[in-house]
């Protein structure tokens, strides 16, 4: 490949990290304010679901830590020259990052136990996990380029639990949709992040006709 050719595909490449990991910051901004701030200011739409907060904190403050934590590794983990120049930093934050999981899959359930939303819950912690352990597995058997696809997939669906939560402002998402639905949406969701990401993964083959 010309040099001139593998330079203009880094620096492409390198765009799109930026504007992928700006867009994931602003989504997460956005629910930051317009669901956690708003939740704990006791807007009126959330009064019901902040009186059933404060009942499941003893659940939901580890669940929202894990998240946060999982959350705030995926990242950093991501980048490149911070997994070349800091390995055992790197390896330490994915050591954290699939206890978070874990921690934040198990609480979800036990969050959404006797509730219609628990087989979206479950799908959506099953499918955390999986991704999760099937990326430690690829990183033991150091089976690089294998385990970067499986964390990008375990970090689509720990984007979900913002993603889920971008169309909260909207009355009729929030109030008229139903917990079936909800729970609906919650597995599409799911499903969609993770199409999205092996759609990137095989993008140039599906857009390059062979000779």
């Amino acid at each position: 490949m010309p040099t001139s050719t593998l330079l203009s595909s880094k620096s492409a490449g390198s765009r799109f990290k930026i504007i992928l990991w700006a867009s994931i910051g602003l989504t997460t901004l956005f629910v930051f304010i317009t669901s956690e701030v708003l939740l704990i200011t006791d807007y009126p739409m959330y009064h019901a679901y902040r009186l059933q907060v404060i009942a499941d904190r003893h659940l939901l403050i580890p669940h929202t830590l894990a998240g946060i934590f999982a959350l705030l590794i995926g990242p950093v983990n991501f980048s490149s020259r911070i997994r070349q120049r800091h390995l055992t930093l790197h390896r330490a934050l994915g050591r954290i990052y699939v206890i978070s999981v874990f921690v934040g899959s198990f609480t979800g359930i036990a969050l959404a136990w006797g509730r219609p939303g628990l087989p979206g819950t479950s799908m959506q912690a099953a499918a955390w996990m999986v991704c999760t352990i099937a990326a430690f597995i690829t990183a033991r058997n150091r089976q690089i380029a294998v385990h970067q696809q499986w964390m990008a997939r375990s970090y689509a669906v720990t984007f979900t639990f913002v993603s889920s939560r971008v169309f909260n402002l909207v009355p009729a998402y929030w109030s008229h949709l139903g917990d079936v639905l909800s729970a609906v949406g919650v597995i599409a969701f799911t499903l969609a992040s993770l199409l999205v990401v092996d759609l990137g993964f095989n993008w140039h083959e599906l857009t390059t006709r062979r000779n």
